[in-house]
C-alpha cells in the first residue's frame, strides 16, 4: 500500500505531530486553509468514509473526540472552529485515509465551498 498518511504514522515520511495517542495521530497542514488547519487521522488506514464498517464506530469517535481535545490545546475552544471530512472526488477528498480538517483562528463562512 503506497499511503502518504500510512507513511507519516510509520514515521518515513516528516510531519509536524501535535498530538498522538493509541489511535489517532495529529499533524499541522502543510498547505493551510486557516490560521490553524490541523489534520486528525485514525492509525488504522481507512480509505474513505465510504469504506469505513460498524467496526471503525470506536475508532471514528476517537477521531472526533481527539480534534475536540487538540482544538481546546490550540485555545479554539472558546471562539469556535470547523471539522471538516472531505469523502471521495466531488467531496474534496485527495488523500485516500480517512483524516478530519480541523480548522480555527477565523471566522468560517457558509456555504464552505
Amino acid at each position: 500500500m503506497d499511503c502518504l498518511f500510512c507513511s507519516i504514522v510509520s514515521g518515513d515520511i516528516p510531519a509536524e505531530i501535535i498530538y498522538q495517542n493509541g489511535s489517532v495521530l495529529a499533524f499541522r497542514d502543510i498547505n493551510p486553509q486557516a490560521p490553524t488547519h490541523i489534520l486528525v487521522i485514525p492509525k488504522k488506514h481507512i480509505k474513505s468514509m465510504n469504506e469505513a464498517s460498524p467496526e471503525d464506530e470506536a475508532c471514528l469517535g476517537k477521531l472526533m473526540l481527539a480534534a475536540k481535545e487538540i482544538a481546546k490545546q490550540e485555545n479554539l475552544s472558546e471562539d469556535g472552529y470547523r471539522f471538516v471530512v472531505n469523502t471521495e472526488l466531488h467531496g474534496g477528498q485527495t488523500v485516500y485515509h480517512i483524516h478530519l480538517h480541523l480548522l480555527g483562528g477565523r471566522q468560517m463562512t457558509w456555504p464552505p465551498g
